[in-house]
C-alpha cells in the first residue's frame, strides 16, 4: 500500500490514514504552476503503481484527495492494464477549468480521466483516456449544473451504492476509487466537502466486498478527503477492512 499525504499540492504529513502504508510517496515539488506540481507528484505515484501492478496484485493508494487517481490509473495503464473505473463519491468530479465556479481542481479528476484536456496533466503522465462507457459513478448526489448537463449526455453510468451489481461493471480490470465523503458526513468527522444523504456504511462495505469478489479489481484508490486532526481514520477503518479485506494488507 502507498500513502500520498497530500491535498492537491499541499503536503499534509499529519494526515491520518486508515491503514499502514508500505511506502509514503513524497516529492520536492517544482516552483511552478499547480498542474506542473501535480504532474511531478503523480509521476512518482504512477511509477510506484506500475512497479507493483499485475496479475494477482492490487496496489492500494491512500491520499488526501481524488486527483491522485490520475497517477494511479496512469500507473495501471503503464503496467499494461486497460482499466475501467468504479468511482464512489458524493460529488461528480466532472468539472472542468471552464465550468468550475470555485476553481477547485479536486472537482475535475473523473472528467480528466475520461479524456478532457490531456494537455493539463494527462499527457505528462502518459495517461490514456478511459472510455466513458467503462466508468461507473456510484453515490454522487452533490452535483453542480454543469456536471448534471455533462452526465446527462455522457456514457458514464450512474448508480446508488446499494444498487451496484456485477452485471453493471465494465468487462475490464477495474480501478476502484473511494472518496470517503460518499458516506453520510455523520459517519466521517472533518470532511472538507460534506454532502448529506449518503448511504449507510454497511452499503459501502458490501459494495466493496462484491467488487473484490469479482477478481477484476486491479487497483484501489482511497481519498481521505478530511482535514487532519479529527481522528477520522478511526471512524472508517473497519468499513474499509470489511470491504477490501486482503487488499489492505
Amino acid at each position: 500500500m502507498f500513502s500520498v499525504p497530500y491535498h492537491l499540492d499541499e503536503h499534509l504529513p499529519d494526515l491520518d490514514l486508515p491503514a499502514r502504508a508500505d511506502l509514503a510517496i513524497s516529492v520536492d515539488l517544482p516552483p511552478a504552476g499547480t498542474w506542473s506540481r501535480l504532474a511531478a507528484l503523480y509521476q512518482a505515484v504512477a511509477a510506484a503503481v506500475a512497479a507493483s501492478a499485475g496479475p494477482g496484485r492490487c496496489p492500494v493508494v491512500v491520499s488526501g484527495d481524488c486527483t491522485t487517481a490520475l497517477g494511479t490509473v496512469a500507473g495501471l495503464q503503464a503496467a499494461g492494464l486497460g482499466v475501467g473505473i468504479v468511482w464512489f463519491d458524493a460529488h461528480g468530479d466532472v468539472q472542468t477549468p471552464e465550468t468550475t465556479a470555485s476553481g477547485y481542481l479536486g472537482g475535475m479528476p473523473l472528467r480528466l480521466l475520461a479524456g478532457y484536456r490531456p494537455d493539463l496533466v494527462a499527457s505528462r503522465l502518459g495517461l490514456r483516456q478511459v472510455d466513458e462507457a467503462a466508468i461507473v459513478l456510484a453515490g454522487a448526489r452533490d452535483l453542480d449544473p454543469p456536471e448534471v448537463s455533462y452526465l446527462e449526455r455522457s456514457a458514464i453510468r450512474r448508480t446508488e451504492v446499494a444498487d451496484l451489481d456485477p452485471a453493471s461493471l465494465p468487462d475490464l480490470p477495474l480501478y476502484v476509487h473511494v472518496d470517503v465523503d460518499v458516506l453520510d458526513p455523520a459517519a466521517v468527522p472533518g470532511l472538507r466537502y460534506p454532502a448529506p444523504g449518503g448511504p449507510p456504511a454497511g452499503h459501502l462495505a458490501a459494495a466493496l466486498r462484491m467488487l473484490m469478489s469479482t477478481g477484476q479489481v486491479a487497483g484501489v484508490g482511497l481519498a481521505c478527503t478530511w482535514h487532519p486532526g479529527h481522528d477520522a481514520a478511526s471512524h472508517i477503518s473497519s468499513i474499509l477492512e470489511t470491504g477490501l479485506g486482503p487488499a489492505l494488507g
